[in-house]
C-alpha cells in the first residue's frame, strides 16, 4: 500500500469516527477503539474501554453539533503505527448551550489483527497552542 493510500485510510477512519459522534452512533466509534483507549484534553487523562466510551458518548450533556477539519497530516513511525494531526472548528452543545471551539487534535492508530484501531486521542484549544487563552 502506497503512502498516499495509507494516509487516505487513516484520514477516512478519523473522519468516520467524528461522523459517528455527530450522527449519535457511539457504537460505530467504539468499534474503532482499542481496549483500553486513552484521551487527553483540558479535562485531563481518561482511560476507558468500549462500554465506558459508549456510555460517555451517549450522554445528553455534551453533543457535537458540527465540525470541519483542516491541516490534516499523517505520520507513520512504523508500518503498524499512524499518527494523525489536524485542526478542528467544532460546534458543541454543552448542557444545551452552544459553544464554538477551535482546537488541535491528534490520534494515534495502531494496526492490530489487520485493522487500524485508535489507541489515543488528544485535543487542545488552538489558542493555548500559541501561549494565549
Amino acid at each position: 500500500m502506497g503512502t498516499s493510500t495509507q494516509n487516505e485510510e487513516i484520514e477516512r477512519l478519523e473522519k468516520a469516527f467524528w461522523q459517528s459522534i455527530l450522527d449519535g452512533q457511539p457504537n460505530i466509534a467504539a468499534e474503532l477503539l482499542t481496549e483500553p483507549a486513552l484521551t487527553i484534553s483540558t479535562h485531563g487523562v481518561i482511560k476507558f474501554d468500549r462500554a465506558a466510551y459508549i456510555k460517555m458518548a451517549s450522554s445528553d450533556r455534551v453533543k457535537l453539533v458540527d465540525y470541519s477539519f483542516s491541516d490534516m497530516e499523517v505520520l507513520f513511525p512504523t508500518d503498524q503505527v499512524a499518527i494523525i494531526t489536524y485542526r478542528v472548528a467544532q460546534t458543541v452543545a454543552i448542557d444545551g448551550e452552544t459553544n464554538e471551539m477551535d482546537v488541535y487534535d491528534s490520534s494515534t492508530w495502531i494496526k492490530a489483527s489487520g485493522r487500524w484501531l485508535c489507541v489515543m486521542h488528544t485535543e487542545i484549544p488552538a489558542a493555548s497552542a500559541h501561549g494565549s487563552s
